[in-house]
């Protein structure tokens, strides 16, 4: 094995593997969270275990005989097992093309030193029995924090596996109760985290969905039967429209707020809700009424202040956004259509949102708080949100603007503590207000480091029930923890309503 091109191949077969294994599977797919994925999250684990047994024995072994043939039945598993994984994945979900080009260069890599390690093998077979120590200096070591890493993401992803089936997502069907049937729905953002769970409730219970996007890609991902429509031109006259479901608006909280950015943020709600209204003034059936989102940073940084829809705002970027998109929004009730506003709280799932951001870091020990950790978060579950939308189009006589959040906001080191609870995991980073501030600047000081405790007034005023109404049980719940959370005595501090 001192052959300096097989261990080349066999450095680039280990870095390729967790380019794949941070970006795509942690990163931009997040298969630990995803229920359908168990098959491939258990062939990943077995996968994974296989090579850090190759791994090791590279590094420190020289097999002969016996335990020589035993190494080859080991990697001929793993191609087995990597085959199997690749149709699971195509059968499964679609793959990034980054990934369907990581697999082929992983699998030709793998291939080649194969090829250099066939020979190598058979002549480690011919000989006696025996297992001989050796050691090739820094290849060795690289081997060996390659197999540590591996087998961690064995037991991680197979312990991901195990829990799938408790992270199943509820009836979709059942959100959409109380809505008449059958409704023509019209959803802008309806690919996005909340679009896509709204669409498939809607589609669900057997309504009639038109979803706008700007990426025929990501249609891929919504349930059907759904009509797709990329332009707004395609919204004939004589369609009909009974609702308008508008959610869709450039990302808020995923960089650095430069002027282009600002301004990308604030045209992509104005110009959406505006183009909108002249859909609504050239349809003959006018829809009965418009649920457009908007968020509680209307309110700005109100720090203990327990805000209601009657509060005030104050000076903030954040309120400069959702009160030109709320402007735009309510302008369409001049065409005689029911608007409601949805102020809407940190949107909690596992799948996607700002949760899903921070359930990697928190499961490999990397949580804690932010700032102070005094900041209110006001929150709310995303099936919960879906119920409150539904509800805002069936309630005929509610109008204006909707706080959409759970009644019990929390402050950001009991977010930070009830997340790791429900991951078993600790907790004990801390990440000081400087640092973030430096870092994102404003993004970081409205949106992570503000404080904003909101209270849902008026649905709960309408007898509106959540599903989730406290942190705690509902992080449990979707992240399908195995153990149940007490009711602690601090509850009352949280109670705002």
């Amino acid at each position: 094995m001192e052959n300096p091109v097989l261990w080349t191949l066999i450095s680039i077969q280990i870095f390729m593997g967790l380019y794949d294994t941070l970006v795509h599977h942690e990163g931009t797919e997040r298969l630990a969270w995803r229920a359908s994925q168990k098959l491939e999250l258990r062939l990943h684990g077995v996968r994974n275990f296989f090579y850090a047994l190759i791994f090791l024995c590279f590094a420190w072994m020289e097999p002969h005989g016996a335990f020589a043939i035993s190494l080859g039945f080991v990697l001929l598993a793993e191609v087995i097992i990597t085959l199997w994984d690749f149709v699971e994945e195509d059968m499964t979900r679609k793959l990034p093309w980054t990934e369907r080009i990581n697999h082929t260069l992983l699998t030709l890599n793998y291939g080649a030193i194969l090829a250099f390690l066939a020979p190598v093998l058979w002549h480690w077979s011919l000989l006696p029995s025996a297992i001989i120590p050796v050691s090739y200096g820094w290849w060795s070591a690289m081997a060996t924090v390659a197999a540590l890493g591996v087998a961690i993401f064995s037991a991680r992803d197979l312990l991901a596996a195990a829990r799938s089936d408790r992270i199943g997502l509820a009836d979709p069907a059942n959100l959409a109760e109380g809505l008449p049937s059958p409704q023509h729905v019209l959803v802008t953002g309806g690919t996005g985290f909340i679009g896509r769970r709204l669409v498939e409730a809607l589609v669900s219970s057997g309504h009639h969905v038109t979803v706008l996007t700007r990426d025929l890609r990501n249609a891929d991902k919504l349930a059907h039967p759904v009509r797709v429509i990329t332009n707004l031109d395609r919204i004939h006259a004589s369609d009909r429209v009974d609702a308008i479901v508008n959610l869709a608006g450039d990302p808020i909280a995923n960089g650095l707020w430069t002027k282009k950015k600002r301004d990308r943020i604030i045209k992509s709600r104005v110009e959406m809700t505006e183009a909108l209204h002249k859909v609504v003034k050239r349809l003959e059936h006018k829809p009965e009424c418009l649920i457009s989102g908007s968020a509680i940073g209307w309110y700005g940084l109100r720090g203990e202040e327990v805000l209601t829809e009657e509060s005030a705002p104050a000076p903030a970027f954040t309120h400069e956004v959702c009160d030109r998109w709320e402007a735009a929004a309510n302008q369409i009730s001049a065409e005689n259509i029911r608007v409601v506003v949805l102020r809407i709280g940190l949107v909690l799932g596992v799948d996607d949102g700002m949760l899903a951001r921070l359930l990697t870091p928190f499961e490999f020990g990397g949580g804690g708080t932010m700032g102070t950790g005094r900041q209110w978060m006001s929150w709310i579950e995303r099936d919960d949100l879906i119920r409150v939308i539904v509800h805002a189009m069936a309630d005929e006589s509610l109008k204006g603007s909707l706080n959409a959040t759970a009644p019990e906001p929390v402050r950001n080191s009991e977010f930070t503590r009830d997340l790791a609870s429900a991951l078993h995991r600790p907790a004990f980073l801390h990440f000081p207000a400087w640092l973030l501030s430096a870092l994102l600047g404003d993004m970081a000081r409205e949106t992570m480091l503000g404080s904003v405790r909101v209270a849902p007034r008026r649905l709960l005023d309408r007898g509106f029930e959540f599903h989730h109404p406290e942190l705690g049980p509902m992080l449990e719940k979707i992240t399908g923890s195995t153990h149940a959370k007490t009711p602690r005595l601090d509850r009352q501090e949280h109670a705002v309503v």
